[in-house]
């Protein structure tokens, strides 16, 4: 006896759940536990995966495709600033770290040292970068003589290695990829407004680029970069509420230039020593994007970072196959046109609940869904994956009304964030309340928030080193718009404050 066709359309919708529901056991609940939610998303996503090497990962092309999409916005935003790229050696002799003492003690317990090449032991054994400031030193004195030869404005796009003892898919890795920029400047004032300037650019490409709002900030004395004079910071709020070092921009003084006697000769004639910077974003920024948008369904990509923005799902039977496909085709067509990147999925092997599910996963911005009755009435099922809203739109107008949409979604992410990061942001007052916040022991537990606590600070490590010690929050910054009129005490000692602090739980 044949199906009535309502029937039909209930077997459809739950071979639809059904497929749906077994893509989402991939993916364990966030409330249930944020970590392995976020591992779960990384490989079922096929962003990366673990290597063979301990501690580093395998980036599949999907995750190097975002990442490559990140890359070069910023690599274009470098060029505009001035910047050009350039590449210097993977391995660094050990006496040039020893150069920059604070630099070598910063760095000494995640070196990876080279001792034999060729079959041979080495003269000298060389460490795999970690960081490129002195290899990178070591060159501008041969480059640097005058006035005339500066500012030099450099970036490299390169891989690191860190030996790391508690690593994360892309957040923490001991092999990691990322650009490092290196200037040399005449002046104090040049140096450090180049430190700043670097700061806002990676400021605005992650906000309006990767939809994650940040504060900029200072780095206090014990969480600044090994050989720095002051490092600069933006950091993001995660979904669980911890903070996130998105990119830092470091003021080096001139240490480096004193460390590897880079002087030059000064409009006036005499000598001195050159002003220096670095500042570097990493492939960390792809797991930001995961654990500050996507839910329990998999990926959620902004559309300027997407590796496809529209994904366009026929539906049909085999007799309206053929009828189906045409007119996907042209809508596909159409969309590619506008230069959208947009792919269309006709693989046959597959259910389109499974593909819904699928590309779900995946983090693709938009979905269109065709099938016979669509075809009929000149339209298509627009679906939004970042809130699952679904919209019937006139396929003739399917280009502008994607494009359109993709732009709210990318505005939508952004103001998504912000608003949890401004609802989890408490003012601190006191130290009882600092403890409480982060449910030290014995100071309400059960109730503690999480998040970020801004607080006023005396300026003293060994406040930190206690807050650290009880909570495992640490001082992710002093935001820079937050530092005039400080009146009052330190929020854990009661000495008098000199700074407005941002404490937090990190990764």
């Amino acid at each position: 006896m044949p199906i009535p066709k309502l029937a039909q359309g209930f077997e459809k919708a739950g071979s639809i759940a059904r497929q749906r529901y077994k893509m989402a056991e991939k993916i364990t609940p966030r409330e249930t536990d944020y970590s392995q939610w976020y591992i779960d998303i990384v490989l079922n996503a096929k962003l990366a995966d673990y290597s063979p090497v301990k501690g580093s990962m395998v980036i599949r092309p999907r995750g190097y495709a975002i990442w490559e999409r990140i890359r070069d916005e910023f690599d274009r935003r470098f060029k505009e600033t001035g910047h050009s790229n350039a590449y210097f050696p993977l391995l660094i002799p050990m006496s040039f770290l020893q150069k920059e003492a604070e630099h070598v003690e910063g760095f000494a317990p995640e070196l990876a040292v080279v001792t034999h090449g060729g079959g041979e032991e080495l003269e000298e054994p060389y460490c795999i970068r970690p960081t490129s400031e002195t290899i990178i030193w070591s060159m501008y004195k041969n480059w640097i003589q005058s006035w005339r030869d500066l500012p030099l404005l450099i970036n490299q796009w390169a891989n690191v290695l860190r030996w790391e003892k508690r690593t994360r898919l892309f957040l923490r890795t001991s092999e990691f990829l990322w650009q490092e920029g290196h200037t040399a400047h005449e002046t104090e004032a040049e140096a450090v407004e180049e430190t700043l300037k670097m700061l806002e650019v990676y400021r605005d490409v992650v906000e309006r680029y990767l939809c994650i709002p940040v504060i900029p900030g200072v780095k206090s004395e014990t969480e600044k970069f090994a050989g720095a004079v002051r490092t600069y910071t933006i950091e993001a709020m995660v979904q669980d509420k911890k903070a996130l070092q998105a990119g830092t921009s470091h003021f080096l003084g001139q240490n480096f230039a004193k460390a590897f006697d880079v002087k030059y000769q000064t409009r006036e004639g005499t000598l001195d020593y050159v002003w220096a910077t670095s500042w570097g974003v990493s492939t960390r920024l792809v797991g930001a994007v995961i654990m500050t948008h996507s839910d329990d369904k998999g990926l959620v990509l902004p559309p300027a970072i997407a590796p496809e923005e529209v994904v366009i799902v026929p539906i049909y039977k085999n007799e309206s196959k053929a009828a189906v496909m045409e007119y996907a085709g042209k809508i596909f067509s159409q969309l590619k046109d506008l230069g959208l990147r947009v792919v269309l999925d006709d693989d046959d092997s597959s259910s389109p609940g499974w593909k819904f599910a699928e590309w779900e996963m995946r983090g693709t911005p938009v979905r269109l869904e065709i099938g016979p009755r669509d075809m009929q009435n000149g339209k298509a099922v627009m679906v939004r994956r970042d809130n699952g809203e679904k919209t019937v739109i006139d396929a003739a107008q399917a280009g502008e009304k994607v494009k359109e949409t993709l732009a709210f979604i990318q505005t939508s992410l952004y103001e998504k964030a912000k608003a949890f990061r401004m609802a989890n942001t408490k003012p601190v007052a006191n130290r009882e309340e600092l403890l409480a916040f982060f449910g030290a022991e014995g100071m309400g537990t059960a109730d503690a928030q999480g998040g970020f606590a801004e607080a006023l600070w005396c300026g003293s490590a060994e406040c930190e080193a206690e807050l650290k010690a009880q909570t495992k929050a640490t001082l992710r910054c002093m935001p820079l718009d937050r530092q005039e009129n400080i009146s009052g005490t330190c929020a854990l000692c009661g000495a008098p404050a000199k700074h407005r602090a941002i404490f937090a739980r990190n990764y």
